[in-house]
């Protein structure tokens, strides 16, 4: 281990061995997933686009799951990640606070998001099928799953949200290099995406509507099966390294922290921040408020509703047990196409409505200026998803110091905004 100015570094040696499970540490247990008729749903039922390794983790009270080598040798490439102590930050902000950001942004795709892509696609091959579809919004998960598919050699269809395509086409480009078909979603090629533009010929799309498409086509072909970026508990399994390593790197800098913060769309880069400390923060040896954080656009944790809905518009998916803004929810286009989501996590859920953690919404305009402080002072230019966390930091750092109680943040970087420069330039008045 080492400091290396603001840097703390782990050696390739304390790549995490284990996925960390928090199923059973939840305070209330996980309710079923259930069929359109409320049916708890059987694993035969999720065998048509699962492999059986992965519907195994999605239900099971296993707390660690070793990581096949194959998954850490192509994790070794990039992992462990750096944390990072954002001292020039701190002094933009004029604040006491200590904020660190765990940059998940050196990535293959520039994104947390391969830590789950390379697992799946692992699991899917083991399983002996040779196609993936997918959808994506913001399209750092569409890039993870075309470089993991490439990996593994496999081969991908990504049915990306339109109004994202068309924000940030060099996705596809990057996708398309990898091997990766990509269609913007709604697309002709679905009875999801057919019945979406008939009801509306210029529907910008939603990851709802993306996630019904690529289901579809995965249900209807034996060599495809259906991978998804976020919000299942498998997924948040697969993240739990970033919060792993984190725990160890604060111990290297001496440091407990007082906020954990990451940005929510569907849940996994919060979740795979935070459930490690999860037993920690229950049996009160960790005082860390946790803080999911989203758009004001998009409020599915502070104003949605707790209840069994469908992860994607059609309905093709299993009704899970979380907050919600409705299926049928119409997000506006925003740049963070990862937030875009009208649903949560069921874990994350849990842990809201049992008060371990908490949510809060940013405006816009916050998340661009202070993307720009942090562009200026730390040379890194965040996603726009990223820059909600950073957002809420920079907030809560400024509140503590008009308290005079300066603390200890810690959020996740969870990619870079080399491909949103759209976004920047349309929001130059805002930054």
């Amino acid at each position: 281990m080492s400091v290396q100015e603001n840097k703390i570094y782990l050696p390739k040696s304390e790549i995490p061995a284990f996925w960390y499970n928090v199923l059973p540490d939840l305070p209330e247990p996980l309710g079923p997933y259930l069929t359109p008729d409320r049916r708890p749903v059987s694993p035969s039922d999720l065998a048509g686009i699962f492999p059986p390794a992965l519907i195994a983790q999605e239900v099971s009270d296993q707390r660690l799951h070793p990581i096949p080598e194959p998954v850490l040798e192509a994790l070794s490439v990039w992992r462990p990640t750096p944390l990072v102590r954002a001292r020039r930050l701190e002094k933009a902000l004029g604040v006491g606070s200590r904020i660190y950001y765990k940059d998940e942004s050196v990535s293959p795709s520039g994104s947390h998001k391969s830590n789950t892509a390379m697992a799946q696609a692992y699991f899917n091959k083991q399983a002996g099928i040779s196609r993936l579809t997918t959808e994506t919004g913001a399209g750092q998960w569409g890039t993870a799953m075309a470089i993991a598919a490439r990996q593994f050699g496999m081969t991908a269809r990504v049915y990306m949200v339109k109004i994202s395509l068309e924000q940030k086409p060099y996705r596809k480009v990057i996708m398309n290099m990898m091997g990766a078909e990509v269609l913007a979603s709604p697309s002709r090629e679905t009875e999801a995406g057919r019945r979406a533009l008939a009801a509306d010929p210029g529907a910008l799309g939603t990851l709802g509507l993306a996630i019904s498409e690529a289901v579809e086509e995965a249900v209807s072909r034996p060599d495809t099966n259906y991978v998804l970026g976020s919000v299942l508990n498998h997924v948040v399994l697969h993240q739990t390294v970033i919060g792993q390593e984190v725990q160890k790197q604060l111990a290297l800098a001496g440091e407990t922290p007082d906020y954990l913060i990451a940005c929510h769309g569907g849940g996994s880069n919060f979740g795979g921040l935070v459930a490690p400390f999860v037993p920690d923060i229950l049996s009160g040896a960790c005082k860390a408020r946790a803080v999911a954080v989203e758009p004001e656009s998009c409020p599915t944790l502070t104003r949605g509703k707790f209840d069994y809905d469908a992860g994607d518009t059609a309905g093709f998916t299993p009704l899970m047990p979380m907050y919600s803004l409705g299926a049928d929810f119409q997000p506006p286009a925003i740049h963070a196409g990862g937030l875009r989501y009208h649903g949560a996590s069921p874990v994350v859920s849990a842990l809201l409505k049992s008060k371990v953690i908490s949510a809060a919404a940013v405006s816009n305009d916050d998340c661009f200026k202070y993307a720009r402080m942090m562009a200026w002072s730390e040379y890194v230019i965040p996603a726009p998803e990223s820059a909600h966390a950073l957002a809420q930091t920079c907030l809560t750092a400024l509140e503590l110091e008009r308290r005079g109680k300066p603390g200890c943040l810690v959020f996740t970087l969870s990619g870079h905004g080399l491909l949103d420069l759209s976004a920047y330039q349309g929001n130059q008045e805002k930054v």
